[in-house]
């Protein structure tokens, strides 16, 4: 099977650097942040920090994600 190296954008560079998740996982589309605590506290921090940078990204969660404390920002 092919490895394929993930590239991360600049948009989302600029996030990790700004948001600094203390774990997170590189995916294809983004990256998905874990272990979190105060899920509600850190999505809203999360999408406002997008928003304020005018970052062509998005977050996203679910039920699933709430199990283990994880949510993903993803690019556009």
């Amino acid at each position: 099977m092919e490895k394929k190296e993930v590239k991360i954008s600049s948009d989302l560079q600029k996030f990790i650097d700004k948001f600094e998740p203390n774990k997170f996982k590189l995916m294809a589309k983004g990256i998905e942040i874990r272990g979190i605590n105060d899920m509600h506290r850190n999505i809203t921090q999360a999408k406002d920090l997008i928003e304020r940078l005018e970052l062509n990204l998005i977050v996203s969660h679910n039920a699933e994600m709430l199990s283990y404390g994880g949510f993903e920002v993803n690019n556009l």
